[in-house]
């Protein structure tokens, strides 16, 4: 981005974080996630350390984040509280610890990691020994007075501990952090939502309100906690660690996960830990903090524009993130349907990097208004793939383009069709060389017939050449001809025809689920398959037999119905029958002792995988469903459940646990 560019994005960046920064800190409101106002202001650091001349007095990265709400006695702190600088990745921590090499000009040996708790950060002040003041950060040099509500907390000492090793000073600053613990988030917003009262967020978000509540009976009906991390007063500490040690003396409680830590290793595996292992503890963390552990370093070391240089948040990969749209462009699906796909300028996201996401359909870009250039919010949740979840407007600079479905198909030109009802788009040419290609790649995929070293750049090959123009073709490929294809020889020819012959008895599932029929996913393929019985069973099912299975509705049963009365479709059969392709029939379900049954799994559960699970399930007779309905006979609930087990009760759908899970196949 040349320096004119770069201008207008600063500014841009600035006047989104400034909003977005006083509903959060100031008003406690939350319009985007905190991951995602992250994202920006690194962006915006960057683009300032690149054009350091363009860096003002009043940018978002010259200050302390926060503001002071009217109804509150402002305090001064004794000293200014500032805020932490943010990495997100290794390098960044590098370069964070040559930075301050090169001023100390000695090899910084030891950190120490503390867990950085989502709370909200307050002042304790003690005059000879008693509690006097409790002020939050503010704008880190006044703050609220917030005491009323700090002395509710069972976890700050109303006086000092006293013990012979640690005397307490004339006046003793301490800073920490007011935590709420996940579970009292919960319970809290079940309240909020009986009274119909707006819910809370987050638990920082709650520990802001419950702070700012000018009646103190509030705070004391809900159950918070303080931790706290630093000792302001200077009582000649030589280790961060040591003022841990003392805090604990003084009566306080301290993170038990802090620790101290030697050389770059230690920190790699502080960090690789806590961003595992995150999910087991029982308030909110987004990162660690660490710490230049010599007391004297840091003194050296001082600080810079709104930060300490001896201290460095290490940001756990983020389930948000913002980047911008380069482009958007057609993918073509296995059915024929027509996906928009965002091109995106590359983004960390969720410990991947993430270039492309898919926008769905043109109802969704229309709900957006996602438009070529425009500054989006991506979201990741483990495995799932990328998500839009929300444009920034205010990022525009005028200069982004509206997006239009295409009126022929990309790839072969033929009409694009929007069947009534449907918000997808389909090319209406069932061999259009894009459909024919992505139905092959799924057809030799894991779980249909799993052809080992079919990849997609050998599937394109085949189909250039003409070698290939059916799923059929694969079956009667010779090895003088494959052996002709760019990068093949004798060896690997025969060793991918091999690879396919191998593969011309699979289940019938196996063999439903290659066919590329609409709807029908592994689980119900499986489930017709094993009503069937057998493929000639099926070539006789009529779309009310269909229907009959469990688990199989209208648009399902219509697909399938509709798949197995194609022309196309009979001729294609016929041929993989010539060619030798035979599915395995099935045994019908009725044989096994919970035939008939359905099961349905939501959350993690914690002694199998899904798939241990699902076998388990099918040993009995019975089946797996994706989604719940009233033919649902269990749903097996694991940890962190999703929507399913509330409208499992609404249904009269029976909920089970793991070990009654265990227990019912078992004894089956």
């Amino acid at each position: 981005m040349n320096k004119a560019a770069a201008k207008i994005r600063i500014n841009k960046l600035r006047q989104v974080i400034n909003h977005y920064r006083y509903q959060y800190h100031v008003l406690d409101k939350l319009e985007i996630s905190e991951a995602a106002l992250d994202s920006l202001k690194h962006e915006l650091v960057k683009l300032e350390n690149y054009y350091p001349d363009l860096i003002t007095s009043d940018s978002p990265s010259q200050r302390v984040a926060g503001g002071i709400l009217p109804g509150f006695v402002k305090v001064k702190h004794s000293q200014p509280i500032l805020s932490i600088e943010d990495a997100f990745n290794l390098e960044e921590i590098k370069a964070w610890q040559e930075r301050n090499e090169k001023i100390l000009k000695i090899e910084i040996t030891e950190y120490y990691g503390e867990l950085k708790m989502d709370g909200l950060a307050i002042v304790l002040t003690y005059v000879k020994g008693l509690l006097i003041s409790a002020v939050t950060r503010g704008d880190g040099r006044i703050g609220e007075n917030v005491t009323a509500n700090v002395r509710t907390i069972e976890g700050v000492p109303l006086r000092l501990e006293t013990t012979k090793d640690l005397v307490w000073p004339e006046r003793l600053d301490i800073r920490g952090e007011v935590v709420i613990s996940l579970k009292e988030l919960a319970r809290i917003n079940k309240m909020q939502q009986v009274k119909g009262l707006p819910l809370f967020v987050n638990p920082r978000n709650l520990a802001a309100g419950t702070m700012r509540q000018l009646q103190s009976e509030v705070a004391a009906s809900r159950k918070m906690d303080f931790y706290a991390f630093e000792i302001l007063s200077d009582l000649g500490q030589a280790k961060h660690s040591q003022v841990h040690d003392w805090l604990k003396l003084y009566g306080f409680k301290t993170n038990p996960y802090s620790k101290i830590l030697r050389g770059t290793k230690e920190v790699v595996d502080y960090l690789t830990v806590w961003q595992n292992k995150k999910s087991i503890l029982p308030y909110q963390t987004d990162g660690v903090v660490l710490v230049v552990n010599d007391i004297k370093q840091q003194k050296i070391l001082g600080s810079v524009g709104k930060a300490d240089r001896w201290m460095l948040a290490f940001k756990f990969p983020a389930e948000q993130a913002t980047t911008k749209v380069k482009d958007i462009i057609i993918q073509i699906g296995r059915t024929g349907v027509l996906t928009p796909v965002a091109i995106l300028e590359p983004v960390k996201l969720a410990g991947t990097t993430v270039s492309r996401a898919t926008l769905h359909n043109y109802d969704e870009i229309k709900r957006l208004d996602i438009r070529v250039g425009d500054t989006v919010i991506l979201q990741k949740a483990g495995d799932i793939i990328p998500d839009v979840v929300k444009v920034l407007p205010k990022l525009r600079v005028g200069q982004e383009k509206v997006f239009s479905m295409p009126s022929t198909c990309p790839s072969c030109g033929s009409k694009i069709n929007k069947p009534s009802g449907e918000v997808a788009y389909y090319c209406g040419n069932s061999h259009c060389t894009a459909v024919l290609g992505q139905s092959l790649r799924h057809a030799v995929a894991k779980g249909a017939f799993d052809i080992v070293g079919l990849g997609p750049r050998i599937i394109d090959q085949l189909l250039e050449t003409g070698l290939v123009k059916d799923l059929s073709d694969l079956f009667s490929l010779s090895a003088d001809k494959v052996s002709q294809l760019p990068g093949f020889a004798d060896l690997s020819a025969d060793n991918l025809l091999k690879a396919i012959a191998a593969r011309k008895k699979i289940p019938l599932d196996n063999f439903l689920f290659a066919l590329g029929i609409r709807h029908v996913g592994q689980i119900t393929a499986r489930q017709v398959a094993l009503q069937a019985g057998s493929l000639e069973k099926l070539l006789n099912f009529c779309q009310e037999d269909f229907l009959k299975i469990k688990e199989i509705g209208h648009v399902v049963a219509a697909s399938l119905a509709e798949y197995f009365n194609q022309s196309d479709s009979k001729k294609l059969l016929t041929k993989l029958k010539a060619k030798g392709v035979e599915p395995i029939n099935l045994l019908i379900s009725s044989v096994g002792p919970r035939s008939g049954e359905v099961f349905v799994f939501t959350g993690v559960l914690s002694h199998l995988s899904r798939q241990q699970a699902k076998f388990l399930v099918q040993s009995t007779g019975a089946m797996v469903s994706d989604s719940l309905s009233s033919k649902t006979d269990y749903l097996v609930v694991g940890h962190k459940p999703g929507s399913k087990q509330v409208n499992a009760k609404k249904l009269g759908v029976k909920i089970i646990n793991e070990q009654e899970f265990l227990k019912i196949v078992k004894r089956s």
